[in-house]
Protein backbone atom coordinates (compact mmCIF):
# COMPACT_ATOMS: atom_id res chain seq x y z
CA UNK A 1 0.00 0.00 0.00
CA UNK A 2 2.72 2.41 1.10
CA UNK A 3 4.52 1.79 -2.47
CA UNK A 4 1.32 2.37 -4.23
CA UNK A 5 1.58 5.91 -2.59
CA UNK A 6 4.89 6.37 -2.99
CA UNK A 7 4.58 5.77 -6.95
CA UNK A 8 1.79 8.09 -6.78
CA UNK A 9 3.63 10.80 -5.32
CA UNK A 10 6.30 10.56 -7.77
CA UNK A 11 4.51 10.47 -10.68
CA UNK A 12 2.21 14.00 -9.73
CA UNK A 13 5.65 16.05 -9.76
CA UNK A 14 6.42 14.18 -12.92
CA UNK A 15 3.67 15.08 -14.79
CA UNK A 16 3.45 18.64 -13.69
CA UNK A 17 7.29 19.49 -14.40
CA UNK A 18 6.08 17.36 -17.93
CA UNK A 19 2.92 20.02 -18.74
CA UNK A 20 5.55 23.04 -17.47
CA UNK A 21 7.95 22.00 -19.93
CA UNK A 22 5.61 20.88 -23.05
CA UNK A 23 4.14 24.84 -21.99
CA UNK A 24 7.53 26.58 -22.46
CA UNK A 25 7.78 24.95 -25.87
CA UNK A 26 7.93 27.16 -29.06
CA UNK A 27 5.59 25.39 -31.78
CA UNK A 28 8.55 24.50 -33.67
CA UNK A 29 9.69 22.72 -30.59
CA UNK A 30 6.25 21.22 -30.35
CA UNK A 31 6.54 19.79 -34.17
CA UNK A 32 9.42 18.15 -33.45
CA UNK A 33 12.03 20.44 -34.48
CA UNK A 34 9.98 19.79 -38.15
CA UNK A 35 10.43 23.05 -40.80
CA UNK A 36 6.69 24.23 -41.71
CA UNK A 37 5.69 25.89 -38.92
CA UNK A 38 6.64 29.47 -37.58
CA UNK A 39 6.03 30.67 -34.29
CA UNK A 40 3.02 31.68 -34.12
CA UNK A 41 2.39 27.98 -34.92
CA UNK A 42 0.42 28.31 -38.39
CA UNK A 43 1.31 25.39 -40.91
CA UNK A 44 2.00 25.53 -44.12
CA UNK A 45 -0.91 23.17 -45.69
CA UNK A 46 -3.61 21.92 -44.20
CA UNK A 47 -1.94 18.38 -44.13
CA UNK A 48 1.24 19.87 -42.16
CA UNK A 49 0.02 19.11 -38.55
CA UNK A 50 -1.12 15.71 -39.25
CA UNK A 51 2.59 14.77 -40.55
CA UNK A 52 3.94 16.34 -37.71
CA UNK A 53 1.68 14.71 -35.04
CA UNK A 54 2.51 11.41 -36.13
CA UNK A 55 6.58 12.18 -36.64
CA UNK A 56 6.45 13.16 -32.65
CA UNK A 57 3.74 11.15 -31.03
CA UNK A 58 5.79 7.88 -32.86
CA UNK A 59 8.58 9.93 -30.94
CA UNK A 60 7.00 10.33 -27.63
CA UNK A 61 6.05 6.48 -27.54
CA UNK A 62 9.64 5.16 -28.71
CA UNK A 63 11.31 7.23 -25.86
CA UNK A 64 9.03 5.98 -23.42
CA UNK A 65 9.48 2.19 -24.87
CA UNK A 66 13.09 2.96 -24.41
CA UNK A 67 12.78 4.76 -21.12
CA UNK A 68 11.35 1.47 -19.46
CA UNK A 69 13.53 -0.99 -21.28
CA UNK A 70 16.68 0.85 -20.24
CA UNK A 71 15.28 1.00 -16.81
CA UNK A 72 14.58 -2.44 -16.67
CA UNK A 73 17.58 -3.53 -17.95
CA UNK A 74 19.48 -1.63 -15.20
CA UNK A 75 17.91 -2.31 -12.35
CA UNK A 76 18.22 -6.51 -13.66
CA UNK A 77 22.19 -5.93 -13.89
CA UNK A 78 22.23 -3.62 -10.52
CA UNK A 79 19.94 -6.19 -8.23
CA UNK A 80 21.03 -9.59 -10.10
CA UNK A 81 24.73 -8.79 -10.15
CA UNK A 82 27.61 -10.98 -8.59
CA UNK A 83 28.10 -10.22 -5.31
CA UNK A 84 31.24 -10.71 -3.25
CA UNK A 85 31.99 -14.46 -2.22
CA UNK A 86 29.63 -15.90 -4.95
CA UNK A 87 30.73 -17.69 -7.65
CA UNK A 88 28.89 -19.58 -11.21
CA UNK A 89 25.57 -17.66 -12.82
CA UNK A 90 22.63 -16.25 -10.59
CA UNK A 91 19.86 -18.35 -10.51
CA UNK A 92 18.00 -18.75 -13.77
CA UNK A 93 14.69 -18.21 -14.61
CA UNK A 94 12.90 -20.26 -17.28
CA UNK A 95 9.26 -20.87 -18.51
CA UNK A 96 7.57 -17.84 -16.49
CA UNK A 97 4.43 -17.65 -18.46
CA UNK A 98 3.31 -14.41 -17.57
CA UNK A 99 6.44 -12.77 -17.93
CA UNK A 100 6.58 -14.25 -21.86
CA UNK A 101 3.08 -13.54 -22.76
CA UNK A 102 3.86 -9.75 -21.81
CA UNK A 103 6.77 -9.37 -23.71
CA UNK A 104 4.92 -10.88 -26.33
CA UNK A 105 1.71 -9.38 -26.18
CA UNK A 106 3.27 -5.91 -25.70
CA UNK A 107 5.33 -5.74 -28.65
CA UNK A 108 2.15 -6.63 -30.76
CA UNK A 109 -0.10 -3.95 -29.25
CA UNK A 110 2.61 -1.17 -30.06
CA UNK A 111 3.24 -2.43 -33.89
CA UNK A 112 -0.37 -2.79 -34.24
CA UNK A 113 -1.24 0.39 -32.86
CA UNK A 114 2.23 2.23 -34.92
CA UNK A 115 0.25 0.74 -38.10
CA UNK A 116 -3.00 2.04 -37.11
CA UNK A 117 -2.14 5.62 -36.83
CA UNK A 118 -0.18 5.47 -39.87
CA UNK A 119 -2.99 3.96 -42.21
CA UNK A 120 -5.04 6.30 -40.75
CA UNK A 121 -2.88 9.39 -41.54
CA UNK A 122 -1.75 7.96 -45.08
CA UNK A 123 -5.13 7.45 -46.04
CA UNK A 124 -5.65 11.10 -45.28
CA UNK A 125 -3.01 12.64 -47.02
CA UNK A 126 -3.66 10.37 -49.83
CA UNK A 127 -7.43 11.13 -50.46
CA UNK A 128 -7.39 13.07 -53.56
CA UNK A 129 -9.67 16.28 -54.02
CA UNK A 130 -12.47 15.65 -56.87
CA UNK A 131 -12.90 19.08 -57.92
CA UNK A 132 -9.89 21.07 -56.48
CA UNK A 133 -9.88 24.99 -56.92
CA UNK A 134 -6.60 24.56 -58.70
CA UNK A 135 -5.29 21.97 -60.98
CA UNK A 136 -1.61 21.45 -61.88
CA UNK A 137 0.83 19.33 -63.74
CA UNK A 138 4.48 19.15 -62.51
CA UNK A 139 6.53 17.51 -64.52
CA UNK A 140 10.37 16.38 -63.79
CA UNK A 141 13.19 16.20 -66.19
CA UNK A 142 17.27 15.74 -65.86
CA UNK A 143 17.29 18.01 -64.05
CA UNK A 144 14.62 20.75 -63.93
CA UNK A 145 10.83 21.24 -63.34
CA UNK A 146 8.46 22.37 -65.76
CA UNK A 147 4.51 23.59 -63.93
CA UNK A 148 1.74 23.83 -66.42
CA UNK A 149 -1.28 25.67 -65.02
CA UNK A 150 -5.20 23.55 -66.22
CA UNK A 151 -7.92 25.20 -67.07
CA UNK A 152 -11.12 23.85 -68.73
CA UNK A 153 -10.69 25.36 -71.45
CA UNK A 154 -7.39 24.23 -73.06
CA UNK A 155 -6.32 28.07 -74.64
CA UNK A 156 -6.59 29.05 -70.29
CA UNK A 157 -4.23 26.49 -69.85
CA UNK A 158 -0.47 28.03 -69.03
CA UNK A 159 3.03 26.80 -68.18
CA UNK A 160 6.38 27.44 -67.22
CA UNK A 161 9.54 25.86 -68.28
CA UNK A 162 12.58 25.63 -66.41
CA UNK A 163 16.40 24.95 -66.51
CA UNK A 164 18.36 23.33 -63.55
CA UNK A 165 20.32 25.47 -61.17
CA UNK A 166 23.24 27.62 -62.07
CA UNK A 167 25.62 27.66 -59.52
CA UNK A 168 28.36 30.53 -59.26
CA UNK A 169 31.91 29.42 -58.63
CA UNK A 170 31.84 30.08 -54.44
CA UNK A 171 28.88 27.48 -54.90
CA UNK A 172 25.75 29.95 -54.29
CA UNK A 173 22.72 29.50 -56.34
CA UNK A 174 20.52 32.21 -58.15
CA UNK A 175 17.22 31.40 -56.52
CA UNK A 176 15.62 34.16 -58.97
CA UNK A 177 16.62 31.45 -62.08
CA UNK A 178 15.28 28.74 -60.33
CA UNK A 179 11.65 26.88 -61.62
CA UNK A 180 8.97 28.29 -59.51
CA UNK A 181 5.65 26.96 -58.33
CA UNK A 182 2.95 29.74 -57.68
CA UNK A 183 0.11 28.55 -55.83
CA UNK A 184 -2.98 30.37 -54.17
CA UNK A 185 -3.37 30.58 -50.10
CA UNK A 186 -5.96 28.51 -48.68
CA UNK A 187 -7.21 27.27 -52.07
CA UNK A 188 -7.42 23.44 -52.45
CA UNK A 189 -5.07 22.07 -55.00
CA UNK A 190 -4.33 18.83 -56.42
CA UNK A 191 -0.60 18.18 -58.67
CA UNK A 192 -0.85 15.58 -60.89
CA UNK A 193 3.24 14.52 -61.04
CA UNK A 194 4.81 13.37 -64.69
CA UNK A 195 8.41 12.42 -65.09
CA UNK A 196 9.88 12.92 -68.61
CA UNK A 197 12.78 10.52 -68.42
CA UNK A 198 13.88 8.93 -65.24
CA UNK A 199 12.27 8.36 -61.37
CA UNK A 200 11.94 11.38 -59.21
CA UNK A 201 10.69 12.59 -56.64
CA UNK A 202 9.14 16.33 -55.91
CA UNK A 203 9.48 17.35 -52.17
CA UNK A 204 8.36 20.93 -50.99
CA UNK A 205 10.36 20.56 -47.73
CA UNK A 206 8.52 22.69 -45.57
CA UNK A 207 5.26 20.91 -46.67
CA UNK A 208 6.56 17.33 -45.57
CA UNK A 209 5.40 15.32 -47.72
CA UNK A 210 7.53 13.85 -50.88
CA UNK A 211 6.27 11.82 -53.44
CA UNK A 212 7.43 9.90 -56.30
CA UNK A 213 7.80 10.80 -60.32
CA UNK A 214 7.65 7.58 -62.65
CA UNK A 215 7.96 7.03 -65.93
CA UNK A 216 4.10 6.56 -67.78
CA UNK A 217 2.14 6.38 -64.21
CA UNK A 218 1.41 9.51 -62.94
CA UNK A 219 1.01 9.92 -59.38
CA UNK A 220 -1.20 12.60 -57.47
CA UNK A 221 -0.96 14.96 -54.56
CA UNK A 222 -4.33 16.65 -53.00
CA UNK A 223 -3.64 19.65 -50.30
CA UNK A 224 -4.65 23.16 -49.35
CA UNK A 225 -1.77 26.10 -49.18
CA UNK A 226 -2.86 28.29 -45.68
CA UNK A 227 0.29 30.17 -45.36
CA UNK A 228 2.09 32.68 -47.23
CA UNK A 229 5.61 32.79 -48.39
CA UNK A 230 8.30 30.91 -50.43
CA UNK A 231 9.87 27.82 -49.81
CA UNK A 232 12.38 25.82 -50.89
CA UNK A 233 11.52 22.14 -53.64
CA UNK A 234 13.76 19.48 -54.56
CA UNK A 235 14.28 16.59 -56.30
CA UNK A 236 14.56 13.69 -53.43
CA UNK A 237 15.34 11.15 -56.00
CA UNK A 238 18.47 10.40 -56.90
CA UNK A 239 18.86 10.60 -60.57
CA UNK A 240 21.83 11.65 -62.14
CA UNK A 241 24.81 13.31 -62.70
CA UNK A 242 23.22 17.14 -61.53
CA UNK A 243 20.35 15.72 -59.27
CA UNK A 244 21.58 18.56 -56.76
CA UNK A 245 20.99 20.76 -59.09
CA UNK A 246 17.29 19.91 -59.59
CA UNK A 247 15.67 22.45 -57.63
CA UNK A 248 12.54 24.75 -57.70
CA UNK A 249 10.80 27.21 -55.15
CA UNK A 250 7.20 27.33 -54.30
CA UNK A 251 5.26 31.00 -53.69
CA UNK A 252 2.16 30.74 -51.97
CA UNK A 253 0.81 34.22 -52.98
CA UNK A 254 -3.35 35.54 -52.42
CA UNK A 255 -5.48 34.43 -54.90
CA UNK A 256 -5.78 37.87 -56.89
CA UNK A 257 -1.86 37.73 -57.15
CA UNK A 258 -2.26 33.85 -58.30
CA UNK A 259 -4.61 35.17 -61.14
CA UNK A 260 -2.22 37.95 -61.97
CA UNK A 261 0.92 35.77 -62.68
CA UNK A 262 -1.33 33.29 -64.86
CA UNK A 263 -1.72 36.88 -67.08
CA UNK A 264 1.47 37.33 -67.45
CA UNK A 265 2.26 33.43 -68.62
CA UNK A 266 -0.58 34.33 -71.10
CA UNK A 267 0.59 37.47 -72.31
CA UNK A 268 3.62 35.85 -72.98
CA UNK A 269 2.00 33.80 -75.01
CA UNK A 270 2.81 30.84 -72.69
CA UNK A 271 -0.48 28.72 -73.66
CA UNK A 272 -1.81 25.37 -74.65
CA UNK A 273 -0.14 21.85 -73.38
CA UNK A 274 3.52 21.34 -72.44
CA UNK A 275 5.35 20.50 -75.50
CA UNK A 276 6.29 17.13 -75.17
CA UNK A 277 8.89 17.02 -77.50
CA UNK A 278 11.78 16.00 -74.87
CA UNK A 279 9.81 13.23 -73.57
CA UNK A 280 11.76 9.89 -73.78
CA UNK A 281 8.57 7.87 -73.28
CA UNK A 282 7.72 8.86 -76.91
CA UNK A 283 9.78 6.04 -79.07
CA UNK A 284 8.34 3.00 -77.02
CA UNK A 285 5.60 0.93 -79.12
CA UNK A 286 2.37 1.93 -78.95
CA UNK A 287 3.25 5.47 -78.86
CA UNK A 288 2.59 6.32 -82.61
CA UNK A 289 6.47 6.93 -83.46
CA UNK A 290 7.95 6.09 -86.60
CA UNK A 291 9.81 2.82 -86.32
CA UNK A 292 13.66 2.47 -87.04
CA UNK A 293 15.29 0.71 -89.50
CA UNK A 294 16.38 -1.32 -86.62
CA UNK A 295 12.94 -2.13 -85.32
CA UNK A 296 11.47 -3.56 -88.83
Amino acid sequence: MRSKRRIRWAIIPLGIATAATLAACTPTELNGFLPGFVEDGTPTTNRTEMVSGLWVNSWIVLLAVGVITWGLMGWAAIVYRRRRGQTGLPVQMRYNMPIEIFYTVVPLILVIGFFAFTARDQSILETQYDDPDVSITAIGKQWAWDFQYNAEDEDDTVWTMGIQAQPAANGDVDQAELPTLVLPVDQTVKIQLQSRDVIHSFWIIDFLYKKDMYIGKDNYWSFTPTREGTYAGKCAELCGEYHSMMLFNVEVVSEAEYEEYLETLRDAGQTGDINDAYDRLQNLPGTGAAESEGDR
